[in-house]
């Protein structure tokens, strides 16, 4: 692919509605931030992983990245607040993987250990639409930092990379899919227990179904389709609604 001279060049309609870097909260997140007035979850910091750990992960990833672009595909978030610069962007399906709410969330941001809350994560599956930002060459020992310091701060994901289509046209990628070894990662929930979880779960971050009522929104902005999601917010609601 040429590089083009705007990031979003051949998608006009996703500019603006994509968060600018330079103001995402991701950008300078970290978990020192995040716990130092929450004494009540210093618990939480034996889950996650170290810096030199999460560094060594990013070192051994990205060990031939080092002189080329690097492209990640986004499924969840990332897609409208990616937090790192990006060179271009792209609509692209990833076969093989689905986006599913398989991430039991108890550490505090959405969820609790008595009333756990629920997140998406890229999982074995049939297709996932998402966006492929590519990361320039000379940009991704700093970007990959802040994009490493977000995803893999807990044992959920592994870095993985996956052939991402943009057209008729593969694209090797980096994403970070559902680690079904993490006790955080429940590829056999039941569809009730999404969605009490779901209607269930809150934190500091806001609550469960804000997060899937989030995603819903900010999908239909971008023009992404995604049936499960929208059926699984209308099918939480129904739940609260029915007390």
């Amino acid at each position: 692919m040429r590089a083009p001279s705007s990031p979003f060049v051949h998608h006009p309609e996703l500019e603006g509605k994509i968060t600018d870097p330079q103001t995402s909260f991701f950008r300078k997140f970290s978990i020192a931030s995040v716990f130092a007035e929450k004494p009540e979850l210093q618990w939480v910091l034996e889950k996650l992983r170290s810096e030199s750990d999460r560094e060594r992960s990013r070192a051994e990833t990205l060990a031939d990245y080092r002189d080329k672009d690097l492209w990640v595909f986004a499924y969840g978030s990332l897609m409208w607040d990616p937090a790192f610069h990006f060179a271009e962007v792209r609509r692209a399906t990833v076969p093989g993987y689905d986006r599913r709410f398989v991430l039991k969330h108890t550490y505090g941001a959405r969820g609790t250990p008595d009333a756990p809350g629920l997140m998406a994560a890229l999982d074995e599956g049939d297709c996932c639409e998402g966006l492929l930002f590519r990361i320039a060459a000379k940009d991704i020992e700093t970007e990959s930092e802040i994009l490493w310091r977000r995803e893999m701060v807990g044992h959920a994901y592994k870095p993985t990379f996956v052939t991402a289509m943009v057209e008729d046209q593969a694209v090797t990628a980096l994403t970070f899919v559902a680690d079904r070894s993490s006790e955080v990662i429940c590829p056999d929930l039941t569809r009730e227990e999404q969605i009490r979880f779901l209607a269930s779960g809150v934190g500091f971050l806001g609550t469960s179904k804000e997060y899937l009522s989030n995603i819903v929104r900010q999908f239909a902005a971008l023009g992404v389709v995604d049936e499960d999601c929208s059926a699984l917010l209308q099918e939480v609601e129904d739940y609260l609604a029915a007390g």
